[in-house]
């Protein structure tokens, strides 16, 4: 009996902590979307950008002339050709690997505001937290290279050379 009466008089002597439910949603930092949903979200949305790259790599740098690269080039071409449909063209090239960078930048990082101080004011701290998560990254960074190679083609294609 004496080991039982020496417990509960530690168990009433324990001090409880001290919770403040305006501090908990400080500490909280939670992901927007999910980082594999994400990754696998995000490879679906550059898979048709770099299907055409690699079809353009193979037939102009190696000279590969497969009907597997030339059907590529004659549904592209044929999508610039009807008016209706100009628009997916660069839909499928640009806008869906920069879908792909937003949402897989959206499920790493994470913004925190906070104000410190005793008057809630004197001190404010703004941070951004990234999540190193391999997949996620490696899709930003190749979505980032297939905008980027968009643009520089775009870029070059459009300077007029003046005499």
């Amino acid at each position: 009996m004496k080991d039982k009466d020496e417990f509960l008089k530690k168990m009433e002597n324990l001090k409880v902590p001290e919770i403040d439910p305006r501090e908990h949603p400080k500490m909280v930092k939670m992901a927007i979307m999910n980082a594999e949903r994400s990754a696998a979200l995000g490879v679906w949305l550059i898979v048709v950008p770099c299907y055409f790259l690699f079809c353009v790599f193979m037939y102009y740098f190696f000279h590969i002339k497969l009907n597997l690269f030339e059907s590529m080039f004659n549904l592209m071409s044929s999508l610039d050709k009807n008016p209706y449909m100009r628009f997916l063209s660069p839909l499928l090239l640009v806008i869906l690997p920069i879908v792909s960078i937003i949402i897989n930048a959206l499920a790493i990082m994470h913004v925190q505001y906070q104000k410190f101080g005793p008057e809630q004011g004197k001190i404010k701290e703004f941070s951004i937290t990234i999540k190193i998560k391999v997949w996620n990254i490696l899709l930003i960074l190749v979505s980032l290279a297939i905008v980027l190679t968009f643009i520089a083609y775009i870029i070059t294609e459009n300077i007029v050379v003046k005499n």
